[in-house]
């Protein structure tokens, strides 16, 4: 379960960032630049209180499952994920071969921050 619980902190988090960073695309492309950039900031900060904790919960030296190199390479296999399912399915775009090709160099990059194993929990720290 502590391996999953920051997984899906930034599963969520995506969700809100995909939102915010192309969302305005379609939703807002007829309104004034400066309405999308407000709007957009304030989906930003719902995807931070999801980003924020599901790096501390899963940072290993805040004894978390995790290195740091490996919660990044998560960060952007779940981007890819969840960018490929809205352009899709909420703006309307092919996927192409090259997210394909781009999903098989990230599965490589999870092979290699991976390849050496989860870090050894952190020492707990004593109650004073």
């Amino acid at each position: 379960m502590r391996h999953l619980t920051p997984v899906a902190l930034l599963l969520v988090a995506n969700v809100f960032m995909t939102y915010a960073w192309y969302g305005h695309l379609r939703d807002f492309r007829n309104k004034p630049l400066m309405i999308a950039i407000v709007v957009s900031w304030g989906i930003a900060f719902v995807e931070y209180c999801f980003q924020v904790p599901a790096n501390r919960l899963g940072y290993g030296h805040g004894a978390g499952p995790y290195t740091l190199g490996q919660l990044k390479v998560i960060q952007e296999v779940i981007t890819m994920l969840v960018f490929a399912g809205f352009a899709v399915g909420y703006m309307r775009q092919q996927l192409t071969l090259n997210y394909l090709w781009a999903s098989l160099c990230l599965i490589a990059a999870a092979f290699f921050i991976f390849r050496d194993g989860m870090p050894a929990p952190a020492a707990p720290v004593p109650a004073g």
